[in-house]
C-alpha cells in the first residue's frame, strides 16, 4: 500500500482569485425595487421634536434627601434656569416653600404672569 505524499508547505498560493471568480458582479436588486432607483429618506428616521405637543414632560422638580440621624439636603430646579440647593433642616424647609411659590410665578410654567409683571 502506498502512502500519499504530503503537499509542500512552502509553495506560494495566489493572493488574488483567478478565473471567473475574479470578475466583479453587480449587487442583486431587491424584489420589486426598480433598478437605478434613488434611495429616498424615511420619515421615521427623523429625530423627534424636543417637546412633542400633547405629551407631558418634566419641567421642574424638588428632590429631598432626609436620611435618619443625618443632615437633610434638597435640590429644586426648573426649566427656566432656576437651580437651588439647601443643606440643613431649616434651609430645606425654606427651599420647599420657595419651590412651591416659584411654581406659581415661573414665566415658563405660567406665560401669562410674565406680561402681568411687566405692566
Amino acid at each position: 500500500m502506498t502512502v500519499p505524499r504530503p503537499l509542500p508547505l512552502n509553495s506560494p498560493t495566489p493572493s488574488t482569485p483567478t478565473g471567473d471568480d475574479a470578475t466583479p458582479t453587480a449587487p442583486a436588486t431587491a424584489v420589486g425595487e426598480p433598478e437605478d432607483a434613488a434611495r429616498q429618506g424615511v420619515v421615521t428616521a427623523l429625530r423627534p421634536k424636543p417637546h412633542p405637543t400633547g405629551q407631558r414632560y418634566q419641567v421642574g422638580g424638588l428632590h429631598v434627601i432626609a436620611p435618619p440621624r443625618r443632615t437633610p439636603r434638597a435640590r429644586s430646579w426648573c426649566v427656566c434656569g432656576r437651580d437651588r440647593t439647601a443643606t440643613g433642616t431649616a434651609a430645606v424647609l425654606a427651599l420647599v416653600a420657595e419651590h412651591t411659590e416659584h411654581r406659581t410665578i415661573c414665566p415658563r410654567l405660567n406665560p401669562a404672569t410674565e406680561g402681568r409683571a411687566a405692566a
